[in-house]
């Protein structure tokens, strides 16, 4: 209670804030009538670097609000007009009200006239790290995934699975809808997202009030890229990669407005064929710690991913006011992985006692299809907004696998054989809604309240059978089915203020979680089941301060509470064998994770940002580790409490006008201390990561970068993982008047990307792995853009932000 309080006051203590002023003005034809619609870009003087975008309202007016003090100017560029770009104005601590531009029209189609300044691939706001793709030439050609890889301060292990300055439990929102899946199968819908697709990154460790309380490490957005003009546009990515096998991500994205309406959509198709060469190690030992027997087992697993994804969408303005919008899409993703393992198992002296080779084909089937329906009404042209939301997502899948396991003696005659076939479909259904209001006060101030419901129901069934000479027999030790149903009801409330040199920005949401799960035992296995409902408060909390009146230096701090609840699958308590030697399985103990996290930053000339950051986090949702027969039980579990500590900097840098450094560098340290199946868990350790990114501007045709990554040994968990690092080179080329460009890039240069490690805390045992993967890779591609008719805003839809990435199948 008393940490509710505190949490509370901090929430609610607003005297402090930023030294950002608003910038105005209005934009006007050469008839004085007003240009609705246009895109102004605000620059930063004199190096030109993109700071904000706005679009002007239906009198022509534009804001940019939070402006730090500086030099600043305008660019325009917009088909039908001329180019245009203002002189520098200087911010100084006084909002700023520019005079009318009067805009001259043109006949000739603008198809040359870009704006010239160069996107940063990082952008900091006060709570998120924007990450723009397109700025990285190593991001064409790729897929989400591997994008996220080159995130300041993200991390993705071989698995797939996401981390967060060192940190478990990220949850990851596309379009502002969460992904509702399961870290494996998250990992293969990122797969299947093409980089062309993908517009920026938003990186949130601690997000404001008014997203779900979900994921204590925070919340990684992906925003898609959406066209935003009257007329027809739209753009085109196509690549093709070769590393050991081949790969190709390819999309097409277009938007029509045709007087009230705006139709929208995009595809997306691709194929991502790849492997990994995995080596584990393990030994046995007596209570007395003497040898007694020992594993090695050599894992080829060949990866052959499919996917395609269409979403449709229309909006339809009802009057000046209110705005009606459909969307409808989803996505089809075959797969095929081919496990093929040669195992060795030896005596205390390391003399084999017996081969066994196994393989295990899974032929899987991911299909998604989702429903939104949304409406705003601006109750007037000063902020006030209502927004409402309603999704219907449903998922279904299927996956037929077959565990073939064939045991030899030492000399390689056969010995016996077990054949295991699996039969695994799963569905799961999403319904929610969500209302938003934003109501702006006088003196620069914004209160924003909301609140959403959600249900969920999941059903698991995991037939299997055991065959011998072509009969199947019922497996019930591994056969069971699982039935999840879910109610989250959840409200917030926001407020943000400027005013001199400070800035605040403080929330509360009041989370209500109601689940309930049934494992429907069978002739072997009773029933069991499980309820349950909690309350929760997550306050959160931003401020920051100018040190100086030419904004050179700026202060910010951020404070927040999260939640991370299990995934929908990790509470089903049965398991199921990936071979002889280790079996996966369900928790339904599994209690949710809280974390309260703290972050104190310094900002020097916009160019180099330093934090501090400390996280305590309890009962960590994690992979354990048990060992018991000679056989390693993986299951989801609650380690006790982790702490996370360290520093982080960022910085942009501009040697010369034609090179420009952008450098990650991390130095954390994370401590795990758990009881975990009778072992104790006392793990803790510093690690650094550095990320440096140089990007050379050519000439205004060609580009080139070179960059890379380190991350030194780093404890996470039961595991420790190995140092690895990576060096990656593209360049790029701008033809057909600007609006196409080729770019070929190759990634791990010196394929040195190969992650390994360590298992802690094992009775009686130790294990290691290592990977090889097919990381070295060439990729060419091409990109086109094309566009005919003006600006209009791109609406928001979805109210769906945490519900999907915990959906496991």
């Amino acid at each position: 209670m008393k940490q509710n309080i505190l949490w509370l006051c901090l929430c609610w203590w607003s005297t402090f804030a930023l030294a950002q002023n608003t910038v105005s003005g209005t934009i006007l034809q050469q008839n004085n009538k007003s240009v609705e619609g246009l895109v102004v870009h605000l620059l930063r003087s004199p190096d030109s670097a993109l700071v904000k975008s706005e679009l002007t309202d239906t009198e022509g007016r534009f804001v940019f609000e939070r402006i730090k003090t500086g030099e600043y100017r305008l660019a325009i560029a917009q088909m039908g007009y001329e180019a245009y770009k203002s002189a520098s104005f200087s911010v100084d601590g006084a909002d700023i009200t520019l005079p009318a531009i009067a805009l001259r029209e043109t006949s000739v189609e603008l198809s040359g006239v870009t704006v010239t300044a160069k996107v940063p691939f990082i952008e900091r706001k006060i709570d998120r790290t924007v990450v723009n793709v397109d700025a990285l030439i190593s991001n064409a050609g790729t897929n989400a995934l591997e994008v996220l890889e080159k995130a300041p301060g993200v991390a993705v292990d071989m698995d797939g699975d996401i981390r967060l300055k060192g940190k478990s439990g990220v949850m990851v929102f596309v379009d502002d809808k969460p992904t509702y899946l399961s870290s494996a199968d998250l990992a293969n819908y990122l797969r299947s997202l093409p980089s062309g697709s993908l517009d920026k990154i938003e990186i949130m460790p601690n997000p404001p009030a008014k997203y779900d309380a979900a994921g204590n490490a925070g919340v990684i957005n992906i925003r898609l890229k959406k066209t935003v003009t009257k007329g027809f546009s739209g753009g085109v990515s196509l690549s093709y990669g070769q590393g050991h096998y081949h790969r190709t991500n390819n999309s097409f994205n277009f938007n029509y407005r045709i007087n009230k309406v705006n139709f929208f959509g995009s595809a997306a198709y691709s194929q991502n064929n790849t492997y990994q060469d995995l080596t584990i190690w393990r030994d046995y030992f007596t209570e007395t710690g003497a040898p007694l027997s020992g594993f090695v087992q050599q894992s080829y697993i060949k990866k052959q991913f499919k996917s395609a994804n269409v979403k449709l969408g229309l909006d339809y303005y009802l009057n000046a006011k209110s705005t009606v919008g459909f969307v409808l899409n989803g996505f089809d993703n075959p797969s095929l992985v081919t496990t093929t393992n040669n195992a060795t198992v030896s005596d205390a002296l390391g003399a084999p006692v017996s081969l066994i080779e196994a393989v295990t084909p899974a032929d899987k089937r991911w299909q998604n299809g989702t429903a939104n329906v949304n409406y705003t009404y601006k109750m007037n042209d000063k902020g006030r907004e209502l927004s409402a939301n309603a999704d219907y997502i449903g998922y279904t899948s299927t996956l037929d696998q077959t565990l073939t396991n064939t045991v030899f003696s030492p000399a390689k005659e056969y010995v016996g054989q077990s054949i295991l076939d699996s039969d695994l479909p799963a569905e799961i259904y999403i319904r929610t809604l969500k209302a938003d209001y934003t109501h702006p006060l006088p003196g620069d101030a914004k209160l924003e309240a909301g609140a959403k419901t959600s249900w969920v129901n999941t059903d698991n069934t995991a037939n299997f059978f055991d065959v011998l000479d072509n009969v199947a027999t019922p497996n019930y030790e591994f056969s069971n089915r699982f039935q999840y149903r879910e109610n989250i009801n959840a409200a917030y409330v926001n407020y943000n203020k400027s005013w001199g040199r400070w800035g605040v920005q403080s929330g509360l949401r009041f989370e209500n979680t109601n689940l309930e799960g049934d494992q429907l035992g069978n002739v072997v296995v009773a029933d069991s089941s499980f309820k349950r409902t909690y309350n929760s408060l997550f306050p959160t909390f931003f401020a920051s301060y100018n040190l100086d009146s030419a904004g050179i230096h700026q202060l910010g701090l951020s404070l927040g509470r999260r939640i991370n609840r299990p995934d929908y699958q990790s509470l089903n308590p049965f398991t199921y064998p990936m071979d002889r030697f280790t079996i996966y399985g369900g928790n339904p103990f599994l209690q949710p994770t809280f974390s309260n996290n703290v972050e104190l930053s310094h900002t020097w000339n916009n160019a180099i940002t330093t934090t501090l950051s400390y996280s305590y986090t309890k009962d960590v949702i994690s992979e354990t580790i048990e060992q018991g027969s000679n056989i390693f039980y993986s299951r989801p579990g609650n380690f006790g409490k982790s702490i996370s500590y360290g520093i982080s900097v960022n910085a942009v840098l501009k040697p010369t006008t034609w090179w420009t450094i952008q450098c990650y560098t991390e130095v954390m340290n994370n401590r795990f201390e758990s009881l975990i199946y009778g072992q104790v868990l006392d793990t803790a350790g510093f690690y650094i990561y550095i990320g440096p990114n140089n990007q050379f501007q050519i000439n205004q045709r060609w580009s080139a970068e070179l960059s890379g990554n380190y991350q030194s040994r780093m404890p996470y968990g039961q595991f420790s993982l190995i140092p690895v690092w990576s060096a990656r080179a593209g360049v790029a080329c701008k033809i057909l008047k600007d609006k196409g460009t080729v770019k070929l890039n190759v990634n791990d240069l010196f394929y040195t990307n190969q992650p390994g490690g360590a298992i802690h805390s094992l009775a009686n045992s130790t294990a290691r792995w290592l990977s090889y993967l097919d990381t070295r890779v060439i990729t060419l591609s091409f990109s086109y853009r094309f566009s005919r008719g003006e600006s209009l805003r791109a609406r928001k839809s979805g109210g769906s932000e945490t519900e999907q990435s915990r959906v496991g199948t």
